[in-house]
C-alpha cells in the first residue's frame, strides 16, 4: 500500500506515543514506526503525523537534532505531513484534563510555540506538499466566569491567530509553500462546535483579518479572503463533531457555502451509549471510562429531544440518566469497532465522513487520532503496535485500498 493514496496522506498522530522531551519521543518513534511501516507500507514511503510538545520543539531546533531526525526519516523512507500542536505539554501526565488548553491562544507563548512548529514542519515536509499544524479551539470555555471575560479572551485569541496568518502569508511569499493552521472545535472549547467555528470565522476572523492584511500587504477584500481561507482551516475531528451531533449533510453544505477548507480529517470515533437496558447496569459498564487523565465531555439527548452538556463523564454519571436517553462521550475509542458489549461508538458518523471524502476529497491529510489506548478498560487494550495497525487497516478497507 502506498500511504499517500488518491484520497490523501493516510497517517496516525504520534500523540499516542509518550515522551515530552524530544529525546524520549524520538526513542518511542524509532521503536514503533519501523515495525508499523513494515506491515502497512513496506515498499512505499510512510506518512507521519507528528506531535511535538513545547519542550520537544525547542530541543528539536537545537544542535543537530533536526538534521538527525531528517536523516533518520530518509533512511527509513518516512515523511512528516502534519504536526499536532494542540497539547503544549504534559499530554501523558497523570492528570491532563483542562490543562490541555493551556497556554491558550490569548497568550504570546501559544503563538511562539505554534510559529516554531511551522518552522519545523517546513523543514520536514516533502517537496511540493502542503502541511498543517492543528491547534486548540482558541481556549477552554470554563476558564472565564462571565461573558465579558470570555469575549475579551476570544478577542485576544483572534488577534494572535491573525498574527499567525500574517506569518504564514509572508512564509508563502518567501518560500512558495502553503502551510495552514487547523483549528479544532471541541466540546467546551471557546469554539465548542462546528457552528461556533463558522460563526467566529465569518463574524470575527475575516473582518478583522481583512483590515490587517490590507494594511500589511495592500490586499483588497477578495484577495484577502482567499489568503485567509488558504491558511486558516478546519481540523475536522470526527469524534468531536459526533459528540456535538454535527456530522451530517449540513456540515458539508456549510463548508461549500463558506469556502472554508479542511486542513485535515482527524479520523476518530466517540463513545456512544444508548440507555435501552436497565440504566444502572449500563452505568456500571461505563464507570471504568471515567478516568482521571483526560476530559470526557458528554452531550446527552433526552427522551424529549432536549440536550444537556456535562463537563466530564463523572459529572454526567453523578447526575443520573433516564431510560431511552443517549449519551455521546468525548472518548477517542478504537475506530474499527462499532460496539463494545452494551456500549457503542460513532463509527457510523466516521464512515459517513470517509464516504463523502471518497466522492469529493476535501483534504490531503487523513490522521487517525485514537490516543486513549492506555486508559481504556483492560478488555479493550492490546499492544500499541497491533492497535495502530488495526486502525489503519480499517481505514484502508473503508477506502477499498489493498
Amino acid at each position: 500500500m502506498e500511504v499517500k493514496t488518491k484520497y490523501g496522506n493516510l497517517t496516525y498522530c504520534s500523540n499516542i506515543h509518550p515522551g515530552e522531551s524530544w529525546k524520549d519521543h524520538f526513542l518511542e518513534l524509532k521503536t514503533y514506526l519501523p515495525k508499523i511501516k513494515s506491515q502497512i507500507s513496506p515498499d512505499q514511503p510512510f506518512a507521519i503525523g507528528l506531535r511535538l510538545s513545547d519542550e520537544a520543539s525547542l530541543s528539536l531546533m537545537e544542535a543537530d537534532h533536526l538534521s538527525e531526525w531528517k536523516e533518520w526519516l530518509q533512511k527509513e523512507s518516512m515523511y512528516v505531513i502534519s504536526i499536532n500542536g494542540f497539547p503544549f505539554g504534559g499530554f501523558h501526565s497523570d492528570v491532563v484534563k483542562e490543562n490541555v488548553y493551556k497556554p491558550d491562544w490569548s497568550t504570546q507563548t501559544r503563538y511562539e510555540y505554534t510559529k516554531r512548529l511551522f518552522s519545523i514542519l517546513h523543514e520536514l515536509l516533502p517537496e511540493g506538499e502542503e502541511g498543517g499544524v492543528s491547534t486548540p479551539p482558541l481556549s477552554y470555555f470554563y476558564f472565564d466566569s462571565n461573558q465579558i471575560e470570555s469575549n475579551q479572551r476570544k478577542e485576544k485569541c483572534t488577534q494572535n491567530i491573525i498574527q499567525t496568518l500574517v506569518d504564514l502569508i509572508r512564509f508563502k511569499m518567501e518560500f512558495g509553500r502553503v502551510l495552514h493552521l487547523d483549528l479544532e472545535p471541541e466540546p467546551d472549547g471557546l469554539i465548542g462546535t462546528f457552528a461556533n467555528f463558522i460563526q467566529w470565522y465569518e463574524d470575527q476572523l475575516i473582518p478583522q483579518a481583512f483590515t490587517i492584511l490590507n494594511r500589511e500587504f495592500g490586499f483588497q477584500k477578495n484577495n484577502a479572503i482567499i489568503q485567509i481561507k488558504e491558511h486558516i482551516r478546519l481540523c475536522l475531528d470526527v469524534c468531536h463533531l459526533a459528540v456535538t451531533h454535527e456530522i451530517n449533510e449540513l456540515l458539508l453544505t456549510e463548508l461549500k457555502r463558506t469556502g472554508i477548507k479542511v486542513g485535515r480529517i482527524q479520523v476518530s470515533s466517540a463513545l456512544k451509549v444508548k440507555f435501552t437496558e436497565p440504566t444502572e447496569s449500563i452505568l456500571e459498564v461505563l464507570r471504568p471510562f471515567d478516568e482521571k487523565k483526560y476530559l470526557h465531555q458528554v452531550v446527552a439527548i433526552q427522551n424529549d429531544g432536549s440536550k444537556i452538556s456535562y463537563r466530564d463523564l463523572g459529572e454526567a454519571i453523578a447526575n443520573g440518566v433516564s431510560f431511552g436517553d443517549e449519551w455521546r462521550i468525548h472518548f477517542h475509542v478504537p475506530i474499527f469497532l462499532e460496539s463494545y458489549g452494551s456500549l457503542f461508538s460513532t463509527q457510523e458518523e466516521l464512515s459517513y465522513v470517509l464516504e463523502e471524502h471518497k466522492k469529493f476529497p476535501f483534504t490531503n491529510i487523513l490522521e487517525i487520532e485514537t490516543y486513549t489506548w492506555n486508559v481504556l478498560p483492560e478488555s479493550l487494550q492490546m499492544s500499541m503496535e497491533s492497535s495502530i495497525i488495526r486502525e489503519i487497516d480499517w481505514v484502508k478497507k473503508t477506502f477499498g485500498i489493498s
